[in-house]
């Protein structure tokens, strides 16, 4: 597959059966404009489409993962091109899993944003309709908070009533991609617990090593290293958690085969 010059998106069509999505509908998904998808294609951000019957242009999944992480760079206050500068450095047959990885790295460094959105506005940022199930859902995985925090708890039953709802807008988009995945709320709530207990874990047994070292340091010196190890603890723990789990489900898939 070749890539783009200036930026490094790869310029090689995705195969056909992956694509399934027109102009009008990635850009409903991604929320932002044809004229934008458009624009970055012209800028190399984006691959080509496939072309179709009657010449339409299809789009796939991994349109969508590199329109999320242009759009969480920009988030960032990150020019086009210092995006262009960023995503050359990239490998050019990165999946959308990938994708969402790096993804997840550049959103780790924002603020927490909660918004209060009126519902036919949160569908459009979805890019789809969400009925009563799927606020649920995305009240169980937190996206979506309701004003008495029922959803600490696994609830949401408000969420379902309202007008409006908050939302957690780094976690929108992941949100709505795991609501296609077949898992019950149940799972979801019992998987946030298990991350939210190991990664509080982690936190605290990293916070008694970085304390040990820097002990005698003065406060400047811990502010210092904090702003330098945060982004550097952040990509190990993604990238340990990810090959950890491609074993274990690569282990489990394995025994499966056997059975």
């Amino acid at each position: 597959m070749t890539t783009d010059a200036r930026t490094g998106a790869p310029t090689g069509a995705p195969d056909a059966e992956e694509t399934a999505l027109t102009i009008d509908e990635l850009a409903a998904r991604a929320g932002v404009t044809v004229r934008t998808v458009r624009f970055y294609g012209s800028r190399g951000l984006l691959p080509p489409p496939v072309i179709g019957p009657r010449r339409v242009g299809r789009y796939g999944p991994g349109h969508l993962a590199r329109l999320a992480l242009i759009e969480e760079l920009q988030r960032q206050g990150m020019t086009l091109a210092a995006i262009e500068r960023y995503l050359r450095q990239l490998p050019a047959d990165l999946s959308p899993h990938d994708l969402a990885i790096h993804r997840a790295v550049v959103a780790s460094w924002a603020p927490d944003v909660v918004e209060t959105l009126p519902r036919a506005e949160l569908e459009r940022r979805a890019g789809r309709p969400l009925d009563d199930t799927d606020l649920q859902r995305l009240a169980a995985m937190n996206v979506v908070l309701t004003e008495d925090d029922d959803t600490a708890s696994g609830g949401g039953a408000a969420a379902d009533r309202a007008d409006t709802v908050r939302v957690d807008a780094g976690l929108l988009r992941l949100g709505v991609q795991l609501l296609d995945v077949p898992l019950s709320q149940e799972v979801i709530l019992a998987a946030r617990e298990v991350l939210a207990e190991h990664s509080r874990a982690a936190a605290h047994e990293l916070a008694r090593l970085f304390r040990g070292e820097v002990a005698e340091r003065d406060a400047r010196d811990v502010k210092s290293l904090s702003a330098h190890m945060h982004p550097l603890v952040v990509q190990a723990l993604l990238t340990t958690f990810q090959r950890s789990l491609r074993e274990e489900l690569g282990e489990w898939l394995a025994g499966s085969d056997a059975g």
